[in-house]
């Protein structure tokens, strides 16, 4: 049975919610092209999500004010919002705003601060989300090559990132500041500029998450917090294993057996084909997208491009 025919009535469900939902199901889960879902595309700016967010922008460019802050309404977060909803690249809104980001937050050697004196280099963190949205717009900014370069300067010996590499003089990489690194490379990569030495960098991050198991740690096997278990949407700065799988899915990781914990845990959360939005991120929003502890159809579409890239190399025990 076709993937399609295995989950029809869920995908129906899927294609009567939000344009966002719309455009991304008929993309990733019926396989339609980008040009014949152009109409579709534009309605994300039009209506629904996509349409409320644009319409809280402020003269300026900015929303809320803010560069970064507050939490979650600022333009950093809006834009990293926009990108997951799929609005289209260069509209015109995004580039404003984008444009006021490079403008005040691109330091001196490549990272992305709002002079933060904890974080005079820039915050690592903050620069790979910033560069996956300023990618995905398609920004015309010299200096995005500089932003690669200084994340590429940051990878630590273990392979992945910490924001707090310089200010607690660690030596061990973050989940949260590594799945923001990883998603403004790939976005580079496929937005602007395929690279060798990204590509490595990327790799060798994967690694260090798949030693981990996504979500344990690598000595002693425990969850490293429950909140990596709990799916979120938008996922904010925090990882989430829906989130990294998510990640590995679009950037074409060939299944690892080490997945399958994390695979589990998805199959498991599905109640009667769809799967819950389980927690929101304490913070202020314009609105809610969708009500925590019903059924998701962002989750579950998520899941399903997760089940679709995954589902036919995992052991028949975790399809149960």
């Amino acid at each position: 049975m076709s993937f399609k025919n295995e989950h029809a009535e869920i995908i129906d469900w899927l294609l009567d919610g939000d344009p966002s939902v719309v455009y991304q199901t008929n993309r990733d889960l019926l396989g339609k092209s980008e040009k014949s879902l152009a109409a579709d595309r534009k309605k994300i700016a039009g209506s629904g999500w996509g349409k409320k967010l644009l319409d809280f922008q402020d003269d300026d460019g900015k929303w809320s004010g803010g560069f970064y802050t507050p939490k979650w309404t600022s333009t950093t977060y809006t834009l990293c919002l926009l990108r997951r909803l799929g609005l289209e690249p260069k509209h015109p809104k995004a580039i404003k705003a984008c444009k006021l980001l490079a403008e005040n937050g691109i330091n001196e050697g490549g990272g992305i601060g709002y002079g933060w004196p904890t974080y005079p280099r820039g915050e690592t963190c903050v620069t790979g989300m910033t560069l996956a949205f300023f990618a995905y717009f398609q920004l015309k900014e010299k200096r995005l090559a500089e932003i690669v370069k200084y994340l590429l300067k940051e990878q630590m010996p273990d392979g992945g990132w910490n924001c707090r590499r310089h200010r607690d003089n660690t030596s061990h990489s973050s989940f949260h500041t590594t799945i923001n690194v990883l998603e403004g490379l790939l976005q580079y990569r496929t937005s602007i500029k395929d690279d060798n030495d990204i590509q490595a960098a990327q790799e060798k991050a994967h690694e260090f998450l798949l030693q981990h198991r996504l979500y344990k740690s690598h000595r002693t096997g425990e969850i490293v917090h429950n909140t990596m278990t709990r799916f979120s949407f938008p996922p904010r700065w925090k990882y989430d294993i829906m989130r990294v799988l998510d990640y590995f899915q679009m950037a074409n990781v060939p299944y690892d057996e080490r997945m399958n914990d994390a695979l589990t845990i998805v199959t498991n959360k599905m109640k009667d084909g769809k799967w819950p939005l389980q927690q929101k991120h304490s913070g202020t929003v314009f609105f809610d997208l969708e009500q925590t502890g019903k059924p998701s159809r962002i989750n579950t579409l998520r899941a399903l491009r997760i089940l679709k890239k995954y589902e036919i190399n995992m052991p028949l025990k975790i399809l149960a």
